[in-house]
């Protein structure tokens, strides 16, 4: 094997590997925000004496960083087609570790009055609007310089790198809710994951700052055919894929519901079931692990059968399952509620977690790639960040409304808008890169897709 092979084989791994840990200490940063919205912000930030107010008022800080992600789709996608998928990179991890940092510096209510949730919702459009280009140019990076046959199984690695993030966010809370008491977890413990970003930071850019800019991407700076203007040519040339992805980000009800509006259910005095917080601290932990381990292998799956059939089982199948997530809550029943979550999320939701970074882009051409589905999935997602805060006014505390039934009703709507994306776009596994989201592209021979596949 020659030199240049050896290395060209060791590109996609590497990259992979970028993409695997730098999302892991993204979403690391993102998700931290998620369990404490869940567990301490409604009696740290706003005011006391109406604990339902609260409740609403801190799972809406957790949306509101869905607002500044279509803004941050914008401008980090035109960055990261214009100057590079690497620049993008590295830019997402700072603004995000600084964000989140100051986070958990943040004087409570008490202290500085309504100061504090304004400068909570500050600091949450920030973390918002850097995460909105960390997956479509780290999808990107892998996409580009993964080979033919093997794309959806080398993308699916920065998901489970998002996964493993959200793993380490959950798991930090563990040791400090069992361990200290109550006042010193309010006073000053849950701080500590937040003052944690400065580490991820550090090890973040160390490790980005190695990886190297995508063969296709030099190929179209060199021919000059980056484009001028992402943004005009994506809402000009591809509205119809603009919609499809925009609706497929729908299923991220599934996962918002599971991890914010479940945990806020289960666990807050407004709904009345008040269940222990360190067992529904493990839903997402030990669901991430399986996910962990499934992604690879439902990513491989969809590069043998395809993109949609594998999106649309594993969105619908997860929309089904939340009935069963939720009621089990209801009926106090937490082991039960954790096995469900763990097959719901941990298996199931797979089917789209694992899919949507090769099909998303796979979608589009390479000069416009990384703005496009930043501008359709964080559009998408600016919703689904949203449904838990829609979820407390469907069936908020004290309504006598069936929470299961009305909850449960509003994600499997979403995923059923998600799966109608998936099946109307185009399968595009068969198609080579440099065809990819051009019109006219056409997939290529069974046999010639079968010959790449064995010999890549």
């Amino acid at each position: 094997m020659s030199t240049s092979t050896a290395a060209s084989g060791r590109t996609p791994k590497k990259a992979a590997a970028s993409g695997w840990i730098g999302s892991a200490l993204e979403y690391y940063d993102f998700f931290v925000y998620a369990s404490a919205a869940s567990l301490v912000f409604p009696q740290l930030f706003f005011p006391k004496g109406n604990p339902t107010v609260a409740i609403m008022a801190s799972l809406a800080t957790f949306g509101v960083a869905y607002v500044a992600r279509p803004l941050g789709a914008f401008v980090l996608g035109r960055w990261g087609d214009r100057h590079g998928r690497k620049n993008v990179l590295v830019l997402c991890m700072f603004l995000m570790g600084a964000s989140t940092f100051l986070v958990g510096c943040l004087p409570s209510y008490e202290t500085i009055g309504m100061w504090a949730p304004i400068l909570l919702v500050i600091l949450r459009l920030m973390q918002g609007f850097a995460v909105s280009g960390e997956q479509a140019g780290a999808n990107a990076m892998i996409l580009e310089h993964a080979p033919f046959g093997k794309r959806g199984y080398y993308c699916s690695f920065t998901l489970q790198g998002t996964q493993a993030g959200q793993i380490i966010a959950a798991a930090v809370f563990i040791p400090l809710t069992a361990l200290l008491a109550d006042d010193a977890f309010q006073g000053w413990g849950w701080r500590i994951p937040f003052w944690m970003s400065f580490v991820v930071v550090l090890v973040g850019y160390y490790i980005r700052r190695n990886v190297d800019e995508t063969p296709a991407f030099r190929e179209q700076q060199s021919q000059r055919a980056a484009a001028k203007a992402p943004i005009s040519q994506v809402f000009r040339q591809h509205r119809a894929n603009l919609v499809r992805v925009f609706l497929m980000t729908f299923v991220n009800a599934v996962a918002v519901t599971t991890t914010v509006f479940g945990m806020a259910y289960a666990t807050q005095p407004g709904y009345g079931l008040e269940l222990d917080k360190t067992m529904f601290l493990w839903i997402p932990v030990l669901g991430n692990i399986t996910a962990v381990l499934v992604i690879p292998f439902v990513g491989r799956l969809s590069d043998r059968i395809g993109r949609r059939p594998v999106f649309v089982v594993g969105t619908l199948g997860a929309g089904v399952l939340m009935y069963a997530y939720l009621f089990f809550i209801s009926a106090r029943s937490p082991i039960l509620a954790l096995i469900t979550a763990i097959l719901m999320w941990g298996i199931v939701y797979q089917g789209y977690n694992a899919v949507f970074p090769a099909f998303w882009q796979e979608l589009f051409p390479t000069r416009i790639r990384v703005t496009a589905v930043a501008i359709a999935s964080q559009i998408g997602v600016a919703v689904t960040g949203f449904i838990p805060t829609i979820n407390s006014l469907v069936a908020g505390p004290g309504s006598g409304i069936n929470v299961p039934l009305a909850v449960g009703s509003v994600v499997l709507v979403s995923c059923v808008l998600a799966a109608i994306g998936a099946w109307t776009a185009p399968e595009p596994h068969r198609i080579p890169l440099e065809s990819l989201g051009e019109p006219g592209a056409t997939p290529v021979s069974r046999e010639d897709y079968d010959r790449i596949r064995a010999t890549a």
